[in-house]
């Protein structure tokens, strides 16, 4: 059985790490390469950098930034946002991250997650998918994909597309619930189940983290291989060590 992960996560907005609720409300939580520091002394198993809005201000992809943290970072780092060729994904990972995470541009052009897998390896490639419960759906268990950092609505249904990328070469799924993304009301245990019943690659759990057991929860009843969270580290509510210590001491099996 792998070691269960935990997972900083700084979403990028302008160079400054943000926070928001609902994927709104963004307040400023502190300099990139400051927070990548901390979190690589603390213990992180790995760190994700998101610039959350380079698809939606069509940015290009900000490899000086992402340099300045791999720099001071000696932990695995996935890096994502704007991410539109195989070109992208080898500037990154030149400029020294381990990971990339794409999106909006999966959407677009799946092509573009096989591509980036066949040239770097699958292990390189994690679609990370935005997901907010469909109100209309009666069962309640149904999930439309966003794109665009929340802005933008698909018809795509999240279980369904999360199956498709893993059959187009992705390595790893980055599963956002938008409905619990900074409430600290817990994972979506029912978005993470469907989805992690379905594909045999790692699923990372993100939006939500409030107590130390969501982790546990997100773990042992959602399925997931890893966690990310922000504003409980942001801000310094919880260390890495709390959540780590917490789970070992309810058997999960941690780095």
């Amino acid at each position: 059985m792998l070691a269960k992960r935990i997972i900083p996560c700084l979403d990028i907005d302008k160079g400054r790490v943000v926070k928001g609720i609902k994927f709104e409300s963004l307040i400023d939580a502190g300099d990139p390469v400051a927070q990548g520091k901390r979190y690589d002394a603390e213990g992180a198993d790995e760190l994700t950098f998101l610039d959350i809005t380079a698809s939606s201000d069509k940015r290009a992809i900000v490899a000086d930034l992402v340099r300045r943290v791999a720099d001071e970072v000696f932990i695995p780092l996935t890096v994502g946002g704007g991410i539109n060729s195989v070109e992208d994904v080898r500037a990154l990972l030149r400029a020294g991250c381990d990971k990339t995470s794409i999106n909006t541009n999966a959407i677009k052009r799946p092509e573009l997650v096989t591509e980036a897998a066949e040239i770097f390896g699958s292990q390189c490639v994690v679609v990370a998918i935005d997901a907010r419960r469909d109100m209309n759906d009666k069962d309640g268990l149904r999930w439309n994909v966003f794109t665009h950092g929340g802005r933008n609505k698909t018809e795509l249904d999240a279980v369904e597309w999360a199956e498709r990328v893993v059959e187009l070469g992705a390595g790893e799924v980055l599963l956002t619930s938008m409905d619990r993304d900074g409430t600290r009301d817990g994972y979506d245990i029912e978005l993470l189940k469907a989805v992690t019943s379905r594909v045999n690659v790692p699923v990372i759990a993100s939006g939500g983290a409030g107590k130390l057991e969501h982790f546990f929860d997100a773990f042992v009843a959602g399925g997931a291989s890893a966690v990310l969270a922000a504003s409980l580290f942001h801000f310094g509510e919880y260390k890495i060590a709390d959540v780590k210590n917490y789970l070992r001491g309810r058997g999960v099996m941690v780095r």
